[in-house]
């Protein structure tokens, strides 16, 4: 997948005829939730995870140096809003990473996390496109609000798919590493559950695998992200705020504005491809009409934004990963690797 271009008036025109029509932007979540009994409720074909093989970012002759960008977000409880939000902040996401010059070819994947323990659809996983169809997939996704009720959720899950179910050629024939967000508010499971895996997604798993294991596989590919939203159930606890942040470091970004979501995704990653410094993208905020963005971005990147400055841009892959590929098998069930 990744072919085609992003239209912001393709997706204006859209837009427009949804609000005439009073057609909702996630239409398939909204009737399915309207018409059937939970029981009844599945993933949409086009982001059901079970046996899909690989979810691909691939380069093409539009995209010659694609650049793939993950956006997986927790869809229970409270958190249900923030596909919507983002949903309408798309135009902002594309501007500032485009127009801005911090990625000429970006790929990027959407999907939804629930609680495998409960929820119906606790995984929905999209293809890595360029175009608009970025934005039908949203629009397929369901937004089930479920959740167990016990400050967990299964990111696990979502981090094995991401782990052994996608194949990107900027980092199979560059060595370099995409990047991957999670926007959640709660707790990983401990471990990923091997009936869980065969059961939503179909693989046969024999070998019990920690969070902190399955981490360490996603981040040879990817440079990883938590994002929490103000506003949601579990923005601020000190056990999420502290689980996460043993996981990833400065990578965790507390954000105080839910309407801010795109623009600190867009200038996270202007900054990991060392495009920009925060000023610089805090200036293009302002430059593209979301001023009202610039104090949250500032406050969620300022921890990140001096780790960048520091250690320099990450998002290359050191060729000849053979100590790398030790360092992850040594990481047993409570180890961490740090990149």
């Amino acid at each position: 997948m990744g072919s085609g271009s992003w239209s912001t008036n393709v997706y204006e025109a859209a837009a427009g005829y949804r609000a005439r029509s009073g057609a909702s932007a996630f239409q398939y979540s909204d009737s399915l939730r309207a018409s059937r009994p939970r029981q009844s409720w599945k993933a949409h074909p086009d982001l059901d995870p079970w046996r899909v093989g690989l979810r691909e970012s691939r380069d093409n002759d539009e995209h010659p140096e694609s650049l793939a960008i993950s956006v997986l977000f927790d869809v229970t409880g409270s958190m249900g809003q923030v596909p919507r939000t983002l949903q309408t902040r798309l135009p902002e996401l594309f501007g500032l990473l485009l127009r801005k010059g911090y990625v000429q070819h970006p790929q990027i994947l959407f999907g939804g996390i629930g609680d495998a323990s409960c929820d119906r659809v606790p995984l929905q996983v999209g293809q890595f496109e360029s175009d608009n169809r970025m934005d039908d997939q949203l629009g397929a996704m369901l937004l089930e609000g479920g959740g167990g009720g016990q400050l967990h959720e299964s990111y696990e899950l979502a981090l094995y798919f991401m782990a052994r179910h996608t194949a990107t050629d900027c980092f199979d024939r560059r060595g370099r590493r995409g990047y991957l967000f999670i926007v959640g508010d709660e707790l990983p499971y401990s471990r990923v559950v091997q009936s869980q895996v065969a059961a939503v997604i179909g693989d046969r798993l024999t070998e019990r695998l920690s969070v902190e294991r399955i981490l360490a596989e996603v981040e040879r590919r990817y440079h990883v992200y938590f994002i929490i939203p103000a506003g949601t159930s579990h923005a601020g606890d000190s056990e999420v705020l502290g689980t996460w942040r043993a996981l990833l470091g400065e990578r965790v970004l507390e954000l105080d504005d839910l309407d801010a979501v795109c623009e600190t995704i867009a200038v996270t990653i202007g900054l990991g491809e060392a495009a920009i410094d925060l000023d610089e993208g805090l200036d293009d905020l302002r430059d593209v009409g979301s001023a009202a963005a610039v104090p949250s971005v500032g406050r969620a990147l300022e921890r990140y934004s001096r780790e960048v400055a520091v250690r320099g841009s990450r998002s290359a892959v050191v060729r000849g990963s053979g100590a790398l590929d030790r360092r992850i098998a040594g990481a047993g069930s409570r180890g961490i690797v740090r990149l």
